[in-house]
């Protein structure tokens, strides 16, 4: 089985510069993913290379190892970016030993461009052919659409007006990806970005992901009361002139993925 879970966004208990610690927001979609695996303690890889400096990918995996190692008692280990350049032969070790495969949230497009350039597109891509579970959060939901909504710019510009983009990714999944569709702007980049292209876009609110089995998905929720909502997803589309845009739903139930995609569905 292909599976794919993509998380739209949510805390995960990290490390504040202030020495406070976020909340942690998505442990119901975490333990899906490890569920998914059908092992009670799977080995959980961690990738982290949509982030821009190794400091920060290495602040990611203690606090991913507090979740998936010290909480749910996986085995873990993190493959670093700068390894896919100088290391191919660990990436192919760690990405075969890996039962879960997570990228974390930050800059998808320098992330894109490096899994491409390494060819470690191609190992992710068999990884999801044999069956491991694809997963993560922010631009590690986005990787695994064909088009995505990315704020790369403003994080490679540091500068928070920096528009939206829209970026080709992994293309696993053929369809346009939005995370943290409750923020503002986001929602109005994808209605944009669709008008002149014919994806069905798919949008995830913080606390909520989207799980993808072969040819069926559902959406996961957990409680996102800490934005002032209840977790959802979307899927819109353009028709004609007219913008079509519905609430998903998110009972338990797995849905068909084909109808998900078809535009008059």
């Amino acid at each position: 089985m292909r599976k794919i879970v993509a998380i739209g966004g949510g805390e995960n208990g990290h490390l504040r510069n202030n020495g406070t610690y976020t909340p942690y927001e998505t442990e119901t979609i975490d333990r899906e993913i490890i569920r998914l695996t059908g092992k009670e303690r799977p080995n959980f890889l961690l990738l982290a290379h949509s982030q821009n400096q190794l400091e920060f990918e290495a602040r990611y995996f203690e606090t991913m190892k507090r979740i998936y190692g010290d909480k749910f008692g996986c085995e873990c280990r993190w493959l670093k970016k700068s390894e896919l350049y100088c290391n191919f032969q660990k990436a192919k070790e760690d990405i075969e030993w890996a039962d879960i495969i997570y990228e974390g949230g930050g800059d998808t497009d320098s992330m894109i461009k490096v899994w491409q350039e390494t060819g470690f597109d191609k190992l992710l891509y068999n990884a999801w052919c044999s069956g491991k579970v694809m997963c993560g959060l922010s631009a590690g939901a986005n990787c695994w659409f064909e088009f995505c909504s990315s704020d790369s710019l403003k994080i490679q510009t540091n500068n928070d007006n920096a528009p939206m983009i829209m970026l080709n990714c992994l293309n696993f999944v053929p369809a346009f990806f939005t995370p943290h569709c409750n923020e503002n702007g986001r929602l109005e980049h994808m209605k944009e970005s669709l008008k002149n292209n014919n994806s069905v876009g798919i949008a995830m609110s913080n606390c909520a992901a989207i799980e993808i089995i072969d040819n069926k998905y559902r959406i996961i929720t957990d409680d996102a009361s800490n934005y002032g909502i209840k977790a959802y997803g979307l899927k819109a589309y353009w028709s004609g002139n007219e913008y079509i845009e519905k609430l998903l739903d998110s009972s338990k139930e797995y849905k068909s993925l084909e109808t998900l995609l078809n535009k008059e569905q």
